[in-house]
């Protein structure tokens, strides 16, 4: 136990705490008795030890700096604006969530003193802290009805860790080195899996059918039989164009996909690049239908022309669909009785959906649809598999049941004769 020794001297008392640590004694003084009362009580919470960041004469003080250390957001900076490999919009996102989710990011230090977090105090307690206020939110403490910070969902806390793991690993591998490993490793982050299957809805074959036939235009519905009918991301079939299509072999090629500017980046607003990843680059085999389609829709058109236009021969725009097209024809369905309300992106779901049920393995659904992996493919729509199950389990019991009484069995070697 720590004590304390008031010890006169000629300009007042000067309080002393005195303890033993590791057989020798220590001892620290204060002016104030109440200072005093307080650091006695933190050696005790420290085991009768000094407590880490404490600086006998000076108290609680900052951490050594490291050479070419510098605050977290700086160094994020940095690291986003050196970036090959991307597009514009990519890192203006990038540094959007720097500036809107990193500068939440702070250090705690061993003495639990809070400092600003810089590319090399941050600890993967800093980092499970900054995951953990990112799940609950910060409210308004003058408000309590307003948030400041509203709760991030699963998914986008998983990309924001990716990226800020990214950043870290960027200090590890510098010349020289600002950090000798990557603290948000091995972090534990909220699962994805549970909300993965809510977000998503599937339609059976008569719910689009009731879609369908509120959409009065045809330009509008050949998309969304596309769409439904091919799996296709929304921007990747509204450019495709009619080099992209082999009406010979009956297959079209994705091989570019529409892509927003960021913000204040001159020109339009949308441009096309290369799809998604790598495997987005993909060639997806037609139906005899939607060959027809296809067949009709490019007549007379050049090979750069857009398979799917407007009624003014313009390129579709996701926001324009869904408000003038899509949303109308899901809300009179919904009047009609159609249970559920499903988005754009719902049709590429349901696609899946159709496949599973028709037994279609992963591996392929994965190929058609340009997943990058099949975990993808898996964590999104291994649930659906299950409706498989009967065929598995029967199989299993066919396979490990015993023969029938009065069938031909065929009786084992004994030792002698497998000799």
């Amino acid at each position: 136990m720590a004590s304390i020794v008031p010890r006169p001297k000629k300009d007042g008392i000067t309080y002393q705490i005195k303890w033993r640590q590791d057989g020798a004694w220590q001892s620290e003084n204060f002016g104030d008795e109440d200072q005093a009362r307080e650091f006695k009580g933190i050696v005790e919470a420290h085991g009768n030890r000094w407590p880490p960041g404490w600086v006998r004469g000076k108290g609680f003080v900052d951490e050594e700096q490291r050479p070419g250390d510098m605050p977290f957001e700086t160094w994020a900076h940095r690291v986003v604006d050196r970036l090959t490999g991307i597009d514009e919009r990519t890192r203006g996102d990038y540094r959007r969530d720097i500036v809107n989710h990193f500068s939440a990011l702070q250090h705690v230090e061993p003495s639990g003193r809070v400092a600003p977090a810089t590319i090399c105090n941050i600890t993967a307690d800093d980092v499970q802290d900054w995951i953990r206020a990112q799940e609950t939110g910060e409210r308004d403490p003058d408000n309590p009805a307003r948030w400041l910070r509203r709760p991030a969902g699963p998914k986008s806390i998983a990309n924001r860790h990716g990226l800020l793991s990214s950043i870290v690993q960027a200090a590890v591998d510098a010349e020289p080195p600002l950090r000798t490993k990557n603290c948000c490793k091995k972090v534990r982050l909220p699962r994805i899996d549970d909300h993965t299957v809510e977000e998503m809805t599937f339609l059976e074959p008569e719910e689009y059918a009731r879609i369908r036939a509120e959409i009065t235009f045809d330009d509008a519905r050949d998309l969304t039989d596309w769409l439904v009918g091919t799996g296709m991301r929304w921007g990747e079939a509204t450019a495709l164009q009619v080099r992209d299509v082999d009406l010979k072999r009956g297959t079209v090629s994705v091989q570019r996909a529409w892509k927003r500017k960021a913000p204040g980046e001159a020109g339009a607003a949308y441009w096309l690049g290369p799809p998604k990843t790598r495997r987005a680059r993909r060639v997806v085999a037609l139906t005899a239908e939607q060959l027809a389609m296809v067949r009709r829709r490019v007549a007379g058109k050049p090979p750069e022309g857009l398979i799917f236009e407007t009624p003014r021969g313009k390129a579709w725009r996701h926001t324009n669909f869904w408000r003038r097209r899509w949303l109308p024809a899901v809300e009179e369905a919904i009047a009609k009785g159609l249970p559920k309300r499903p988005r754009i992106h719902d049709l590429r779901h349901t696609h899946v959906a159709w496949l599973i049920a028709a037994g279609v393995p992963l591996p392929a659904i994965q190929a058609r649809l340009g997943h990058e992996s099949i975990t993808t493919t898996v964590d999104r729509y291994g649930h659906l598999v299950r409706s498989l199950s009967d065929d598995i389990t029967a199989a299993v019991e066919n396979a490990m049941s015993p023969p029938a009484a009065g069938g031909n069995v065929v009786p084992l070697p004994t030792a002698s004769q497998e000799a």
